[in-house]
């Protein structure tokens, strides 16, 4: 998960991962440049988060529960 420090979206989508005991590792695009380089690119240069980028290279901004639920169920 792309995410921030301050970004309360992003606070709120980890507290769900956790009670549904999805694992996830948090980048704060704020410490890495890199980072929030690719946020931009697949966010048409937005640096919105958070964004979750699955194990399959897929992305999703801002995604409800369900969504990163629903796209983890079709993984490899």
């Amino acid at each position: 998960m792309y995410s921030t420090t301050w970004c309360g979206y992003c606070r709120r989508l980890k507290t769900q991962l956790d009670e549904a005991g999805i694992t996830y590792t948090v980048i704060d695009i704020d410490e890495d440049p890199a980072s929030a380089e690719f946020v931009g690119s697949v966010n048409n240069g937005n640096h919105v988060v958070p964004t979750i980028k699955y194990r399959d290279g897929s992305t999703a901004t801002n995604p409800t529960l369900a969504q990163v639920k629903q796209a983890l169920s079709t993984q490899p």
